[in-house]
Formats: C-alpha cells, sequence, structure tokens
C-alpha cells in the first residue's frame, strides 16, 4: 500500500490474496484487501481492525507502527466482520484503549463480539471532532453506505477522508493498474441499491477539504484518481449510464438463443454501438450486474424454462431489481420452442425497474431464428441503436 504524505497516518491494513469469495458470493480473483490505519500523535488512534482470517498479521503491523506505543482510541467506521472481525481481539491486548463509534456501533459490536463495551464506548455524532494533537477526526454519518451505522471521517490537517466502504476496490491495494472495472464492480453490487445514501455522503465530502480518501478496500486515492472516483460515484449512485452502449445478456440451454443474442450484437455493433457480449449461464453475475449499470440499454435474450424463463436470466433480473437499476432502455427476445413464456416472466420482472424504456419489437423465437426473426433482429437493432 503507498503511504500518504502524511507520515503520522501509517498503513496497517492486510492484503488477502487467497480469498476467492467475498461475502460469499462475490468472486475476487485477486483476492481484496482489509484496510487500517494508525495516527501517531499525542494521542494514538488505530481506524478500524481487519478481517480474523488476518488478524495476527494484521496485529504485527499495528505493534510496528506503534513503535512501542499504546493506543488511545481505535475508531469504528463499519462493523462489517472484514473491518470489525478483530475488535475484540485488540480491545482485551490494550484495556485502556476508548472504542470510538456511534449511537448504532456499539449494539452491533456487543452482538458481534459477546461483549459489553460500553464503559469504554464513545459515542460520536454528525459533525462532532476528536482531537489527537496535531490531527483532528470529524465524523460523518453515512447511514446505508451501506450497513446502518456506518461513518466516516475527516481528518483536517492531512487533509484526508476515511471512506468506510465508500470508493473502495476489490483486489490489492496497490494503486498500479485501472481502477474503474474493479470498482465498479464492487461498487454496484455492495453499495449499489443505496445509490440516495451515497449522494448524501458525497453532498456532505462536497464542503471538505478533502486531497486523500482511504477507503476500507482497495487502493488509497489522491490526485487524478481521486478525481476520477468522485466523478464515477456521482454517477453510479445518480444510476446513470458511463457510456452509450448496449449490454446484451443471454440465458441459453442448447445455443440457439446464444446464436441469436451474438447475431444481433453483431447488428448493433454494425450500427456503430457499443456492445458486451455476457452469457448468463456461464459469467460471473456480479460482472453483468456492473455491465448494465455501465451501459445505457440492454438486449435481454432468453430461453424459456419449466413455463417460465430459464433461471439465469431470472437470477439477472432478480440481481438488478435488488440493486434499484433504472433509467435504461431494454430490447427482448424469448425462445420457445413449442410454448414461449420467457418474455411475459422478463416483461414482469422489468415493471419493477424505474423508468425503463422498452424498444419494439419485441422478438420470438421457436427454437432456432428464422429469416423472419432475422429481419425482426434488424429492426430491433436500428430501435435500439437511435433510442439510446
Amino acid at each position: 500500500m503507498v503511504q500518504l504524505s502524511d507520515r503520522a497516518i501509517v498503513p496497517v491494513g492486510c492484503y488477502d490474496e487467497e480469498l476467492r469469495l467475498f461475502e460469499s458470493q462475490y468472486t475476487v480473483p485477486y483476492g481484496v484487501s482489509y484496510n487500517s490505519y494508525v495516527i501517531l500523535d499525542e494521542k494514538v488512534a488505530i481506524l478500524d481492525t481487519v478481517d480474523p482470517r488476518k488478524t495476527e498479521e494484521w496485529l504485527g503491523n499495528v505493534e510496528k507502527a506503534l513503535a512501542g506505543r499504546t493506543p488511545d482510541y481505535l475508531i469504528i467506521h463499519h462493523m462489517e466482520p472484514d473491518h470489525a472481525g478483530s475488535i475484540a481481539v485488540l480491545a482485551e491486548k490494550y484495556p485502556a484503549m476508548t472504542l470510538v463509534g456511534n449511537a448504532k456501533t456499539f449494539p452491533m459490536a456487543a452482538a458481534f463480539t459477546g461483549q459489553d463495551f460500553s464503559g469504554r464506548a464513545l459515542a460520536v455524532g454528525e459533525g462532532e471532532s476528536l482531537a489527537l494533537g496535531s490531527h483532528t477526526l470529524t465524523f460523518y454519518m453515512a447511514p446505508m453506505v451501506h450497513w446502518p451505522e456506518v461513518m466516516v471521517s475527516h481528518e483536517s490537517s492531512s487533509k484526508t477522508l476515511f471512506s468506510a466502504d465508500g470508493f473502495g476496490r476489490f483486489g490489492s491495494p496497490d494503486p498500479a493498474g485501472p481502477w474503474v472495472d474493479e470498482a465498479r464492480r464492487y461498487y454496484t453490487n455492495i453499495v449499489g441499491k443505496y445509490g440516495s445514501s451515497v449522494q448524501a455522503l458525497l453532498s456532505k465530502a462536497k464542503g471538505l477539504d478533502i486531497e486523500a480518501v482511504c477507503p476500507l478496500h482497495g487502493p488509497i486515492l489522491a490526485g487524478e484518481s481521486l478525481a476520477l472516483a468522485l466523478e464515477k460515484y456521482d454517477c453510479w449512485s445518480r444510476y446513470a449510464p458511463e457510456e452509450k452502449g448496449v449490454l446484451v445478456a443471454y440465458a441459453s440451454i442448447h445455443g440457439n438463443t446464444a446464436r441469436a443474442a451474438k447475431e444481433l450484437a453483431e447488428l448493433l455493433k454494425a450500427e456503430g454501438v457499443c456492445v458486451e457480449v455476457i452469457d448468463l449461464a456461464r459469467h460471473d453475475p456480479a460482472e453483468a450486474v456492473a455491465q448494465a449499470f455501465r451501459f445505457s440499454g440492454l438486449l435481454l435474450a432468453a430461453s424459456s424454462y419449466d413455463a417460465g424463463v430459464f433461471p439465469p436470466m431470472a437470477q439477472f433480473l432478480a440481481r438488478l431489481k435488488s440493486k434499484g437499476l433504472k433509467d435504461r432502455t431494454v430490447g427482448l427476445m424469448e425462445n420457445g420452442s413449442w410454448g414461449p413464456t420467457a418474455m411475459r416472466v422478463m416483461l414482469a420482472e422489468l415493471e419493477t425497474l424505474k423508468d425503463l424504456r422498452l424498444v419494439e419489437p419485441k422478438i420470438t423465437i421457436r427454437s432456432a431464428a428464422t429469416a423472419e426473426n432475422q429481419e425482426q433482429m434488424k429492426t430491433l437493432a436500428q430501435a435500439l441503436a437511435s433510442a439510446i
């Protein structure tokens, strides 16, 4: 992890390269970091802990940073176990240390650890500050980004925002390499449902002097990378598409629906449209959600199955509903050899999403695409290209 320009703020987190499934559902081929920081001043503050998988390594990092000193405070920005999983161990190691959270933090801490920290807990509220010496932390509540107890803190002398899960990224804490793709996949799946809460936090951040952001996952952000992150978070949390284009997402059983979807993708490309094609039966579902957030248009193609829709499409639509995707242009294609039913189910699910615009024609294939279907696909490609 890179060092901040303020040497009194020391990153002490851990990189878990071996983890392959985050929150027991999201693939992380490059692992994930659990970030934590120490501020060394007249008073010493540790900011967040780490997942129990990395407790021992983290304690070693903390002890090295402390260099014989004893922490006065543990700041708890977020109670999710990948950040709060080592609270009990640290509290036992340093019995004189005060735990700093908010009114919602400590009931959760007691529930997770089975311990009562009330005798050593300091509850802070919106805009309250904690002076450490030349460093001062001011706290701002960020409920539902993405748990109800979340708060962030702003350190005024270094102009640093400790942003909890906000501005995080899957993968390593190294700032080298692209940030957007893994940050998008992280945001849309972890925080995506709570866009209005993110907008409220961004509004608060606008009133602060910020030169660096220290998230609980991924790299520290400063300069151009911080500007990019702020731009993307504003876009994602408004559910606005990043770019004009179409995600072609298909769920095919024996291949005919896949062939038709790919043919339609080529027709879209011929219209000058940027296209991403995803096989919902085989592709990472979190990436499929991220790409739906990325583009202005969707083309959904699915086989009928059990008088409904092939499950990979049903699961994808359920995820889009859960994450609150809205304001997209959508084309639909179904396949059903003897009794097409996928269209009906897809339409019913899409009705639960806000501000969608359906484009005609809606195409029904019976087993394999016919010459008539191919003409319909040309018309649909043209309609999507002009509507997105």
